[in-house]
């Protein structure tokens, strides 16, 4: 089971900082992840709508949306962070 974890207003609009969930054999990528995800409810929708404005880590590493998910990892979505 993967273990995907979210932070600021991704965790706001999905309603949980985490979850735990089998990713389906079909979805092998990060972007097949998050098209997946919008597709379970209004909330998981809303938070991936605009899919640019979203980064991600694959156990603690940024990855591109082609990069490769599997059920064993820790995947993270957040918005860009700024520095300031």
């Amino acid at each position: 089971m993967a273990q995907l974890v979210y932070f600021s207003w991704v965790r706001e609009t999905v309603g949980k900082s985490e979850e735990t969930v089998e990713i389906p054999k079909e979805v092998a990528t990060v972007s097949a992840l998050i098209r997946y995800l919008a597709t379970q409810s209004d909330n998981y929708a809303r938070a991936f709508e605009k899919r640019d404005a979203i980064r991600v880590a694959v156990n603690q590493v940024h990855v591109k949306p082609e990069h490769s998910v599997t059920n064993a990892d820790e995947i993270a979505f957040f918005p860009p962070v700024t520095g300031g």
